[in-house]
């Protein structure tokens, strides 16, 4: 009886979150949400990667080797990307279909492109680099049917990003386009209507801005909800 009482007692093991950080970005940006995910009893792997110098190709394909010489296939991990690294994500999907997925979340990802990003890019290039093309300009790789992907979008619109997406409203206003709130709402960076892709199982909007939602504790129970339910607590 005793015995009994021990198995039924025992934890479910959770998967392995691997954790990607976003443009301009390093590792420790993504600390606060590992904690938080530690706390719950997540394992977590922050994933370093150059954002500026090198292509998503080349991004996605480093993720692989690390996971090859560090984790077992056998295994299941949890993907969860911030901005730029939720189109990391999706490469990595794509390309490398031996590792076994369990869910995916991503944050203020622009996955149909970014407006600001095309505004920087025209400006001066060399502010977002080699992840523009292919991943920022929205010809990032579809995602596979099979996953399980969660998407958060912030609609705070505060950021560095903000000057330009407040011309392009202006812009969209002059030329008598729709003007609904969702198409305007951002998070200083990223459009809300930029986050969303016809194949995610579930999109959730919250009041942060695009940097600020990696330190947000509700964001942060929202992705550990989606990683242990397989749906956001709307």
């Amino acid at each position: 009886m005793q015995q009994k009482d021990m198995e039924q007692k025992t934890p479910t093991r959770k998967n392995l979150v691997i954790l990607i950080h976003g443009l301009h970005q390093t590792t420790w940006m993504m600390r606060p949400l590992a904690k938080r995910l530690q706390a719950q009893g997540f394992a977590t792997h922050q994933y370093r990667y150059r954002s500026m110098r090198d292509s998503i190709k080349t991004n996605s394909q480093r993720l692989h080797e690390w996971l090859s010489a560090n984790h077992n296939p056998d295994q299941p991990i949890d993907l969860v990307g911030h901005s730029l690294g939720g189109l990391i994500i999706r490469d990595f999907l794509a390309n490398y279909p031996k590792w076994q997925i369990g869910r995916c979340v991503t944050l203020g990802t622009p996955h149909v492109g970014s407006v600001c990003a095309d505004y920087v890019w025209r400006l001066s290039p060399l502010i977002v680099g080699r992840s523009y093309i292919d991943a920022l300009d929205g010809t990032a790789t579809s995602c596979p049917k099979h996953i399980h992907l969660g998407v958060i979008a912030g609609d705070k619109p505060r950021g560095l990003g903000q000057p330009f997406l407040q011309y392009h409203n202006r812009k969209l206003n002059k030329e008598g386009e729709s003007a609904a709130t969702e198409n305007c709402a951002h998070d200083g960076t990223v459009y809300v209507s930029e986050t969303r892709l016809e194949c995610a199982n579930d999109h959730i909007v919250l009041p942060v801005t695009h940097t600020g939602m990696l330190v947000d504790k509700e964001v942060a129970r929202q992705v550990i909800y989606f990683l242990e339910n397989g749906e956001f607590e709307h």
